[in-house]
């Protein structure tokens, strides 16, 4: 069935508090999204977010980020007053999310929204802690030893922590007892605010596509509990590390620094710890994106230490063998393979066999310089089985890119959309009607690209920090006027 969805992550939700959250905004998305005829809301990744402020490195891969709590909800609880919400400095651009300010004042009213909450004697708390404290435990015990140790990687750790001695384990779990419990009090309003938003959400018919990587970060609890997961030394440091090859738009390539998997160990055992990763997914969300999923056929290996990926090479990925034992454990998932960049014969024959839909772009289709791929990308060489973006995160905006491509680019977009007229300004909502009446079975389209933003309302710039993830919607923006235009354009092109 053909359906259409829009991306925006959470944290550009509208709110009173400094960052998009699960608050009354939420809940009025979802009504936008239901009068615009969507079926999908595509989000980002949703774990707590560390240094960088990116979803694609967190603390955990099961964690939620105690940034999207709801402080609203909080006071109607009554473990927060509605003066002390209003009295942090969350920054003065509604427009901005200021990732200092809201470090500091958010984890400073939820240790307040904690202390009032006696939430140790809460049954739903309890029966959270016995569904989920395999991995709660684990992260709450690392936060809060990080917090104790002022940060600091938990490679960096005195060595009977470091390596969880037992002795260890038990002196850090009693004498930061209270400390272990915050945190698990914030996975549980966490859990607790996004269930119920989902629950609104899926009421209305509207799906929620979620989104992981592939890697999960070093300093993470997932690679502080299960060293044995990843290609560590005996003293807990990576061997190598994730990364790409130098290319014409990187000449060093890249190096992300995610320990790699011992993907030799996750086929001993049954490849158990993917599978609980996305089963907790699929509690999380309707579908799931899985990022960089080339690296499940290949995977760039690079020595660790290295400043470039120059003495990177390719080692052989699980391939089939992981999504055979996905599909015998879960059944048939909806997920989504985020096969961009340079694809191989080989991750075309893995997406092929996974059954998976694979991912288009619409700006990818008129790049001058490669014409080879962006053919791959043009809609008249779509199959149905694939979901089609205008652009995603990490790509600016259609008006951006507009700006930005070279004149006979632009050239070859107004030839495609036989559009020789209008200004460019107005080509952005042609190339929208592009991507809606292409045969993909699903299209998604950034809010950015309805409304026509430029380069200011960029989600990220891949390889510069301290600039990313920080755009946000203002509230009134998505007009009822903007969702009967979109539900015009997904009733025309057989998406309803």
């Amino acid at each position: 069935m053909r359906a259409s969805g829009i991306l925006l992550p959470v944290s550009s939700l509208p709110s009173e508090y400094g960052i998009g959250c699960f608050s009354k905004s939420a809940y009025e998305f979802v009504d936008q999204l239901k009068k615009a005829g969507q079926k999908y809301w595509q989000i980002l990744p949703l774990g707590p977010t560390s240094y960088g402020d990116s979803p694609y490195q967190s603390f955990s891969t099961f964690a939620g980020n105690p940034y999207f709590i709801s402080l609203k909800d909080l006071i109607e609880e009554g473990v927060l007053t509605k003066k002390e919400c209003d009295a942090a400095d969350f920054g003065s651009d509604p427009r901005t999310v200021n990732y200092g300010k809201l470090y500091k004042e958010r984890f400073r009213l939820l240790r307040k929204a904690y202390e009032r909450s006696d939430i140790s004697k809460n049954s739903e708390f309890k029966k959270f802690m016995e569904q989920n404290g395999y991995w709660v435990r684990d992260y709450a015990l690392f936060m809060a030893v990080k917090d104790l140790f002022d940060g600091a990687g938990w490679n960096e750790w005195p060595e009977d922590i470091r390596k969880r001695w037992g002795y260890a384990m038990e002196y850090y779990q009693r004498t930061l007892y209270y400390e272990i419990e915050f945190y698990e009090y914030v996975q549980f309003k966490f859990f607790e605010q996004w269930y119920r938003l989902k629950a609104y959400a899926n009421e209305r018919e509207i799906k929620i596509i979620g989104d992981i990587p592939i890697y999960v970060a070093f300093d993470s609890a997932d690679t502080w509990a299960n060293p044995q997961l990843f290609q560590l030394d005996e003293n807990g440091m990576p061997i190598s590390v994730a990364g790409c090859p130098p290319d014409g738009f990187a000449a060093d390539g890249q190096v992300w620094g995610n320990p790699l998997y011992r993907w030799d160990y996750h086929e001993q055992t049954q490849f158990s710890w993917w599978i609980g990763r996305l089963a907790a997914c699929f509690q999380l969300y309707d579908a799931v994106r899985i990022d960089h999923f080339r690296g499940f056929d290949e995977y760039f290996s690079i020595p660790y230490g290295e400043k470039t990926a120059h003495h990177g090479h390719w080692e052989k990925g699980p391939g089939m063998k992981l999504f055979w034992k996905v599909r015998e454990c879960l059944g048939e998932k909806e997920i989504i393979a985020e096969d961009l960049g340079y694809v191989t014969d080989s991750v075309r024959q893995l997406v092929k066999e996974s059954g998976y839909p694979g991912m288009k772009v619409i700006e990818f289709a008129f790049d001058s310089r490669d014409t080879g791929s962006a053919s791959d990308y043009l809609p008249h060489n779509y199959t149905q089985n694939c979901v089609v973006y205008t652009g995603t995160h990490d790509n600016e905006t259609l008006t951006g890119w507009l700006e930005d491509i070279s004149p006979e680019e632009r050239k070859m977009v107004r030839k495609y959309l036989n559009n020789y007229h209008d200004t460019r300004k107005k080509l952005y909502w042609d190339l929208d009607c592009l991507a809606m009446s292409s045969v993909a079975k699903l299209c998604v389209i950034p809010i950015q690209d309805y409304l026509g933003y430029g380069k200011e309302a960029r989600i990220n710039r891949p390889s510069t920090l301290g600039i990313n993830w920080k755009w946000r919607l203002l509230k009134g923006e998505f007009t009822d006027d903007l969702a009967d235009r979109i539900l015009d354009l997904t009733m025309c092109y057989g998406r309803l």
